[in-house]
């Protein structure tokens, strides 16, 4: 198999031990149906409940590459603009196999389900799994992408501002329910903006996966804060590309349409 660096990896027996490297991958794992074959996952690994017992090896940014040599891991599964490309290049070096993956779109994550699947030997699950993923976002498409476009700012960090550009996931996320990201031209996926950018922008509505509304106060000439549109989503639901994106997409739908009946 060729993994999101363009790197051919190859294994000859069935993969036993596995070590993910993110927790959005743990959740990949589990739901491609091989999270019994996990023997280390990194910190915050949280979801499905059985992760929380598995052995930590640090996190996405600091990986223990002792604690998971000592693993003995089949396969390590490692995150292309998460994970230190000098650990995955030591962890090689090793003699450790190392699947990078890099999901952008909304597509990549049946991809990968299948391909976890094909490296673990439980393609029946992952099919189902990628399958069931593909379905609900067709749903989705069908029911809100042609929809009133409604301007959205998607919040990240506070401090500072940080949001969220067109080539991010979550964008694709917004475009998906009929939200516009005022940000998407940005040329960092995670751009820092300046509050004057943000009341220029003027977002009908503004998304947070940070819980609390007191700090919007100061921005009260905003539309979305005037008409008290402050929607708050959990963030593991849209910040990790795992299955589960789509529940959070589900939320965004739900609200952005309201904001549309309440207009009209």
């Amino acid at each position: 198999m060729t993994d999101d660096r363009g790197e051919t990896l190859a294994l000859n027996p069935p993969v036993q031990r596995i070590v993910a490297l993110a927790p959005f991958i743990t959740e990949l794992v589990f739901a491609a149906g091989a999270g019994g074959k996990l023997v280390g996952v990194s910190e915050y690994s949280d979801y499905p409940q059985q992760a929380e017992s598995i052995v930590r090896i640090g996190d996405a940014a600091h990986a223990d590459l002792e604690r998971i040599a000592a693993l003995q891991p089949d396969l390590v599964l490692a995150w292309k603009s998460g994970n230190h490309a000098g650990d995955i290049t030591k962890l090689e070096y090793f003699g450790i196999k190392v699947f990078v993956m890099e999901p952008i779109k909304l597509s990549d994550i049946p991809r990968l389900l299948r391909g976890i699947g094909e490296l673990a030997r439980t393609s029946d699950t992952a099919e189902a799994a990628a399958r069931h993923f593909e379905s609900k976002l067709e749903m989705l498409r069908d029911q809100y992408s042609m929809r009133r476009p409604v301007t959205v700012f998607y919040e990240i960090w506070n401090e500072p501002l940080m949001t969220i550009s067109g080539a991010h996931m979550i964008s694709s996320v917004l475009r998906l329910c009929g939200g516009v990201n005022p940000f998407a031209a940005s040329r960092a996926l995670t751009p820092i903006i300046s509050a004057e950018s943000l009341v220029a922008a003027d977002p009908e509505v503004i998304m947070t996966g940070i819980a609390r509304d007191a700090d919007w106060q100061r921005f009260a000439m905003l539309k979305a804060v005037r008409d008290h549109r402050i929607f708050f989503v959990p963030p593991d639901l849209l910040e990790r590309q795992s299955p589960r994106i789509l529940e959070g997409a589900n939320e965004i739908c739900r609200q952005l349409d309201k904001v549309r009946q309440a207009d009209n």
